[in-house]
């Protein structure tokens, strides 16, 4: 077989291909359909399309012909759970990142020993737009567990707070104590429609908000992804959340325009050990430590 036409045949046929003298056994899932948002253009947000997978595994020796046992084996269930698991994480821009941690997170198994992954947008064009990736345990880091991000102190600004002479002292107090602190700012919106366009808007605001709270004082610095937030919690890091890549990319994140809802949102997603409101009112926080701290504690 050419390499032409292995790149254009089933990851069946590329598999017997890369097998060399001793061919593994293989599971496999196949056009496999699902609904998701994803993608890098504007046109891309805020509607599905149609993603085909289709996932080969080979497996190491296993006694599950002889016992008839599914524990024995590697369950068509592991690799459509390892799709979907990655498609609930998070929202992706690129079928490039969700196919490498598909194959990541079986990899975590320990029957694969290589994992081959193709996945097709089938609505974005005249034909099947798509990217097929190899990873093998040689490949990645699949036995390598990340290291847990401490619990943090979510602290919400109010626009009030933000104001305060004695904010840089609160600000100080953070930093001598050392606890994981991450801060979100009240960007003070005014009430609007609940709209695709007016959240979009909201969350620019408070991605500014954000940055003005950095201008402020420089100790503070912006973080808008996961791994940015737990890079600062386990480095000691001051960050005030930018929200709008977290949530437009996020598949459960709350559909609304308040910020304390998506505060709320947003300790859970961090595993927050409390909230501490400065400057406002502490909202019914349901399971979490909640506080308020008034301005006149701030001096």
């Amino acid at each position: 077989m050419t390499e032409a036409s292995l790149a254009f045949s089933d990851l069946d046929a590329r598999a017997r291909a890369m097998a060399g003298d001793v061919p593994a056994d293989r599971i496999s899932v196949r056009d496999h359909v699902v609904d998701v948002e994803i993608g890098a253009f504007q046109a891309e947000r805020g509607v599905t399309q149609r993603l085909s997978f289709s996932v080969v595994v080979e497996v190491s020796d296993h006694g599950g012909a002889e016992t008839d046992d599914v524990d024995d084996i590697l369950s068509y269930d592991t690799i459509t759970e390892a799709i979907m698991a990655e498609l609930e994480a998070e929202r992706l821009n690129l079928l490039e990142t969700l196919a490498e941690r598909i194959a990541q997170r079986l990899l975590l198994s320990p029957q694969p020993q290589r994992v081959f992954v193709r996945i097709e947008k089938l609505d974005r064009g005249p034909g099947k737009l798509g990217v097929e990736i190899v990873r093998d345990r040689a490949s990645g880091d699949a036995d390598v567990e990340a290291q847990d991000a401490p619990a943090p102190i979510l602290a919400f600004l109010s626009s009030t707070a933000l104001t305060a002479e004695a904010l840089p002292t609160f600000l100080d107090q953070f930093e001598e104590d050392g606890v994981p602190t991450i801060l979100v700012v009240d960007a003070d919106l005014p009430l609007m429609q609940d709209s695709w366009a007016a959240r979009n808007i909201v969350l620019l605001q408070a991605d500014q908000a954000a940055w003005q709270l950095a201008s402020i004082d420089p100790r503070v610095v912006p973080v808008g992804t996961r791994t940015e937030l737990d890079w600062g919690l386990k480095n000691e890091q001051l960050s005030v959340w930018a929200p709008s890549k977290m949530v437009l990319d996020a598949v459960d994140a709350p559909i609304s325009i308040n910020l304390v809802d998506l505060t709320l949102w947003f300790a859970q997603q961090v595993q927050a050990c409390q909230i501490l409101w400065v400057g406002c009112d502490a909202p019914d926080t349901p399971g979490i430590s909640s506080h308020s701290v008034m301005l006149e504690d701030l001096s």
